[in-house]
């Protein structure tokens, strides 16, 4: 048996202005995806846990169609990942089975932890030599076809190489110290294509309104880096709280969203707190202060809120 995993990612900053060209900035966090492989001579099956799906598995059959084992609409929503990396790597007679301490739907970076383990442990298995900037790159192309031209490459970057990554004309891996981070997470899924498509409508109907507000948001990923670099987490806090103004203010927050970053600004005592992803749903993050974020998770669970507390700057795909 083969095993790897993948870790997941929370943006930091710059959502949606990096679509126009701005800097975003991403880190890898300490939840992750794992997937290991066994032989499994005269069939391909894949078994996916824990993934708050009803479905307990599906085959593939001999041409590359999804078996249900389970809701076919489920078993085709969980299996598209891992089914197309089957095909890349022409893997037969082997059972994948797939868990993932992620969230789903979220903003985590789940799916692109998902491909990225899943090419580590089958081409390991298989005997196919794959380094950690080819598994990158492959699994941005797989993620990529399966959303139909959506996929982020700092998201399958990061739970390829793990650490800290800034987006702009290419992937600049940064030399950064770990922060204490909490993640609320609202149980609304979001639909990352079609909160792209939202803003990018916004920002073609008042280009002399967004253009300014992607802008700001580029300028304030640029001066969080040496927030980081310097743990100067006050100064970072308030850049957070900006970030998400300036997010609101392009229509991609909610209500639910909005609850979470209050509460953990008040009851929660956090020095910042913003919505992470593309929004319209999804989750939020906040830095607490030190010592403080049993107080903050509190605080986001008593506004509806799941929390958890995550560390950034953590590594990425690993053979196991």
């Amino acid at each position: 048996m083969t095993a790897a995993s993948a870790p997941g990612k929370v943006i930091l900053f710059g959502e949606h202005a990096v679509v126009s060209g701005a800097p975003a900035l991403g880190t890898a966090i300490d939840l992750r995806a794992r997937v290991s492989v066994e032989d499994l001579p005269g069939r391909t099956e894949i078994d996916v846990r824990g993934l708050g799906l009803r479905l307990s598995g599906f085959s593939i059959d001999s041409d590359g169609r999804v078996v249900s084992l389970g809701s076919s609409e489920e078993a085709a929503a969980a299996a598209r990942y891992v089914s197309a990396v089957v095909k890349t790597l022409g893997a037969r007679d082997v059972r994948i089975t797939v868990s993932s301490d992620i969230p789903v739907a979220s903003g985590l970076g789940s799916s692109a932890a998902i491909v990225v383990a899943t090419l580590a442990a089958l081409s390991h298995h298989m005997g196919i030599a794959m380094d950690v900037r080819s598994i990158a790159s492959e699994a941005h192309r797989i993620e990529k076809a399966v959303q139909r031209g959506l996929g982020s490459p700092m998201d399958t970057a990061l739970a390829a190489y793990g650490g800290y990554i800034q987006i702009s004309d290419g992937v600049t891996p940064l030399d950064l110290p770990p922060l204490d981070l909490v993640v609320g997470c609202t149980s609304v899924p979001h639909d990352t294509r079609a909160e792209v498509a939202r803003v990018q409508e916004l920002k073609s109907r008042y280009p002399e309104i967004v253009d300014p507000i992607f802008k700001a948001i580029g300028v304030i990923s640029r001066r969080a880096v040496m927030c980081i670099k310097n743990l100067e987490l006050d100064e970072l806090g308030r850049l957070m709280n900006i970030n998400h103004g300036l997010l609101e203010a392009i229509g991609v927050g909610t209500r639910e969203l909005s609850e979470l970053v209050y509460a953990a600004r008040g009851a929660g005592m956090a020095l910042g707190a913003k919505l992470t992803g593309a929004g319209g749903g999804g989750c939020m993050i906040a830095l607490p202060r030190e010592g403080e974020t049993s107080k903050t998770i509190t605080a986001i669970s008593q506004a509806r809120g799941r929390a958890f507390a995550v560390k950034t700057g953590c590594g990425g795909v690993a053979v196991e």
